[in-house]
């Protein structure tokens, strides 16, 4: 197990997808069905400027003294801005496995966006990433050598994904 000490955000992150502030919260719940996510960062002009999670979708039906029944379709075209944090806990590309475990113990979040050095986007981290690290740490895995701090894990999403992980080239697909 100390191999998960070896473990950094880099190492387990999957790819970003996001949307802008002006998404409507319909956009926003498919791509988090779609996708089987909980959370989106949202971006504008490049900068992370929030994250919408499924909570945020369903406080916007909370019920009001004013709606017994809230309006579905009118609420669904709000944008995203509306209900999402403004101000997203985030981790650091180098931030060690065991930060974020903690950090998502201390939080309850389910998923932080993942910085660089100039707080631009570069992956997701998810509770289910944090898992899977532990559970190759258990097998005696460390991370991959890095080639790049910047480098993600698209090569690994391009190759066949149980073939890989068979190899024992990587963990199990990133979802």
């Amino acid at each position: 197990m100390y191999e998960f000490l070896d473990f950094h955000a880099s190492d387990v992150m999957s790819e970003p997808v996001s949307v802008g502030p002006d998404a409507t919260l319909a956009d926003a719940e498919r791509i988090l069905e779609e996708r089987g996510f909980n959370g989106l960062p949202v971006v504008a002009d490049g900068a992370l400027v929030g994250f919408v999670t499924s909570l945020d979708l369903l406080e916007a039906f909370a019920f009001s003294t004013d709606s017994i029944l809230p309006p579905y379709d009118e609420i669904m075209r709000r944008p995203v801005s509306t209900v999402m944090a403004r101000e997203p806990a985030t981790v650091q590309l180098r931030t060690p496995l065991t930060r974020v475990l903690q950090k998502m113990v201390e939080t309850r979040n389910k998923s932080f966006p993942v910085v660089d050095a100039d707080d631009r986007l570069v992956g997701v981290v998810a509770r289910e990433d944090v898992i899977r690290a532990l559970r190759r740490a258990q097998a005696g895995e460390r991370p991959a050598p890095r080639s790049s701090e910047g480098t993600a894990r698209k090569a690994q999403a391009d190759r066949d994904p149980l073939e890989a992980f068979a190899a024992g080239t990587s963990e199990e697909p990133i979802r």
